[in-house]
């Protein structure tokens, strides 16, 4: 069995959306002084690797402990998107429409994953448009997830969470995902379990046997 990390590392460098400060590490105990270190975190619900919880757009909608894990586990594809120059819209996943079927769990690679895990925000990430997402809607899927921070951008009104979240989709957002084949994997991908709020940082894998 081979896992694959796809998670985003977590530093004071790490890249925030849109270049805010989202990691602050404390120092409460040093070995040379405590015989011991001790480390608070503080930490943005959307840090690096993380999923979005229906709350975030959705007066009325789930918890991220209200979600069922059950939705963030088993088979899945990575879709390769590489080749798309800035939005991905429903045409593009015509060519894999026998991949995107009922509780499928979806990954979108795309040359967002070149990016490095400290480098400044880039505005202009390949994004997820809400044709295709609506697309997925369709087809009735739990999951996608996505190799940059944010699902969209330039897209008044948030529709492609809405839709997402709107269908019972689960969104994780900033997978690493450039040393991954586009090909069938197991997933799993495992928030915070954080009482209450919209979003929680994640630990992301792929497992091949």
């Amino acid at each position: 069995m081979k896992i694959i990390d796809i998670s985003w590392p977590i530093s004071t460098a790490t890249t925030g959306y849109k270049d805010r400060s989202v990691v602050a590490f404390e120092t409460v105990k040093q070995f040379t002084k405590d015989n011991a270190r001790e480390t608070n975190i503080t930490l943005s619900c959307h840090t690096g690797t993380h999923v979005d919880a229906p709350a975030h757009f959705l007066q009325d909608g789930l918890t991220i402990d209200q979600i069922k894990l059950e939705r963030l586990m088993g088979s899945c594809t990575v879709l390769d998107m590489t080749d798309v120059p800035d939005a991905i819209t429903r045409e593009h996943f015509h060519k894999y429409s026998h991949f995107v079927t009922q509780d499928a769990i979806i990954l979108l690679k795309t040359v967002n994953s070149t990016t490095q895990a400290t480098e400044k925000f880039t505005p202009h990430f390949i994004y997820l448009e809400a044709s295709g997402a609506q697309f997925l809607s369709e087809k009735k899927i739990k999951a996608v997830g996505i190799d940059y921070l944010g699902i969209e951008r330039s897209q008044h009104g948030h529709p492609t969470h809405k839709i997402l979240m709107q269908n019972n989709i689960i969104i994780i957002e900033g997978l690493r995902l450039n040393h991954v084949p586009a090909d069938q994997y197991q997933f799993v991908c495992l928030p915070l379990y954080a009482i209450g709020l919209e979003a929680a940082p994640a630990r992301a894998i792929l497992i091949r046997d």
